[in-house]
């Protein structure tokens, strides 16, 4: 069969972007390393990979020193090719992050806000932020590829915030319109509980599930599906957001650790880690909250697993720092509701969860662009 012009280039770019698959994450390959990895010949594998160096992905590194006879070239992903920018919008601060294509950050900046500001102000602190991060990296904001923000709320597929509790001037922003304004790359936003589950899965406790379910604990919960190794966000956005069910209890669920009086008085944020610190000691009071707090928990999570059947619970967010205190009862209320108890996981990422799952989604876009029409490389060097 004769195969057509476009049909090898197709071809040439398929075999492109499996060895920059083979190389990113991973220590620098020899030519021999990456035709075994992509199932390329020698000869396809060299062609492959000074196509990739011309372009500006590939880079070759210095010879190991020692040995016998002359080392073998070594090659690596070019992660500082470029940059990507991810934004964390609670309700008591912004995190901005630069990071490199793998997802390292490279610099990172902190703004506090108060929950009752006007949206205007919160977008300002955003901004704020940014451009902190951005100075604290050395870059502009034409040296940014690719944004993605997450932000509490449920928020549709075009970047607009359609409901948050949390936030009262929040509901109807439109932020990825208000950082399209200033960046020219491809913007995203959205829900945080949904980019913290995209972090666990690329870069956290999660990489080696296929199917999993994100808890996302603090006093306003939420929760995301990973399905088929990939963020599933639902035909509107929402998926996950059994929280806004009354039947499920979630909204009211950390009245049980901030109803305890000897802790009358104390700033609500702070009350959850004093009621977990006595579980931990062994108060009995404070165990019979944290009992209360995860049989409500277990209501939503229980639907949720009894709809995918996943592999893997996590638990993020705030409380998951004190998550010895909370797997065990969390799976005593869970085993009697599930026909088959998932694992229990405990997130490793801690506050920078978010910031880091919108990194992953805008390295996620810079990958759609990758040797297309729209490669940013090719866009800002001109190849």
């Amino acid at each position: 069969m004769e195969i057509g012009r476009g049909d090898l280039q197709e071809l040439r770019r398929l075999n492109s972007l499996a060895s920059l698959r083979a190389l990113r994450g991973t220590a620098p390959l020899t030519l021999a390393e990456v035709a075994r990895r992509t199932g390329l010949s020698r000869a396809s594998a060299v062609e492959v990979i000074a196509d990739l160096m011309k372009r500006g992905w590939v880079a070759e590194v210095p010879p190991e020193r020692g040995g016998l006879g002359r080392p073998a070239r070594r090659y690596r992903f070019r992660a500082d090719a470029g940059h990507v920018l991810g934004i964390d919008v609670g309700v008591h601060k912004v995190l901005a992050a630069v990071t490199d294509l793998n997802g390292t950050i490279v610099a990172s900046g902190r703004t506090s806000v108060s929950p009752d500001v006007p949206r205007d102000e919160r977008l300002a602190a955003i901004d704020r932020a940014v451009a902190a991060c951005l100075a604290m990296a050395g870059l502009r904001q034409a040296d940014i590829w690719a944004v993605t923000a997450g932000t509490v709320g449920v928020v549709d597929l075009e970047g607009r915030v359609v409901t948050v509790h949390a936030i009262p001037d929040w509901t109807g922003v439109d932020l990825a319109a208000h950082l399209r304004a200033s960046f020219g790359a491809p913007v995203q936003v959205a829900n945080d509980s949904q980019l913290a589950a995209l972090a666990e899965q690329r870069l956290g406790v999660a990489g080696d599930v296929h199917d999993m379910v994100y808890l996302h604990l603090g006093r306003r919960p939420g929760a995301a599906l990973i399905i088929d190794d990939r963020l599933h966000k639902g035909f509107s956005g929402a998926s996950g957001e059994v929280g806004v069910m009354k039947e499920v209890r979630w909204l009211r669920m950390a009245g049980h650790l901030e109803g305890l009086p000897r802790f009358a008085g104390t700033e609500p944020e702070h009350v959850a880690g004093l009621v977990f610190a006595a579980a931990r000691d062994g108060d009995p009071e404070a165990i019979e909250a944290v009992a209360r707090y995860t049989s409500d928990l277990s209501v939503g999570t229980a639907a949720m697993v009894l709809t995918l059947d996943p592999e893997l619970i996590v638990l993020g967010g705030g409380f998951s720092r004190s998550g010895d205190v909370l797997v065990e009862p969390l799976r005593r209320a869970l085993e009697p509701r599930c026909m088959r108890m998932p694992e229990i996981r405990l997130s490793a990422l801690g506050d920078n969860c978010v910031v880091l799952g919108a990194a992953c989604m805008a390295v996620d876009e810079v990958n759609r662009m990758l040797l297309s029409p729209d490669d940013p490389i090719a866009l800002t060097a001109g190849v």
